[in-house]
């Protein structure tokens, strides 16, 4: 089904339309400022969360390169015919056990640089919503004054 396009003359009435309404006196600068502030705070945001995630995947990409260079450590000891049975489970054991600790330091330390940069981006945009609405109480005052 074809869309219908207005003829000139509904178009023409409707220009008449908009042209009889008038806004109050509205101050279009302090508008224009207003967004203005908001893209710079958003572009902000974006930057601080852009460089927290990468600074959260090279420490991910250190800590896979550590976490192999470690197995491969492990591996290596544990194909050595050194010891008997016992002490070399003994040694898998504290290899496993270094493992599990360290992994859930590395996760801790992940999510707080993730938490951070959440918490300096949301910081921002936070300031930005409160200084916008207070700009938007003074320019009601300022109508309400004019």
């Amino acid at each position: 089904m074809a869309t219908q396009l207005p003829n000139s003359e509904s178009f023409l009435e409707f220009q008449k339309m908009l042209g009889e309404w008038r806004l109050p006196n509205f101050d279009l600068e302090a508008v224009a400022a207003c967004q203005r502030k908001n893209i710079e705070a958003f572009t902000q945001a974006n930057q601080l969360a852009l460089e927290g995630t990468q600074a959260w995947m090279r420490r991910n990409l250190e800590l896979a390169r550590q976490a192999m260079e470690d197995m491969q450590a492990m591996l290596s000891d544990m194909t050595k015919p050194n010891g008997t049975m016992e002490e070399r489970l003994a040694r898998q054991a504290e290899y496993s056990k270094k493992a599990i600790e360290k992994g859930l330091a590395n996760i801790r330390d992940l999510t707080e640089l993730a938490t951070k940069t959440n918490s300096d981006a949301m910081s921002v945009l936070s300031k930005r919503v409160s200084e916008g609405f207070e700009e938007v109480r003074d320019l009601a005052q300022q109508q309400k004054a004019a």
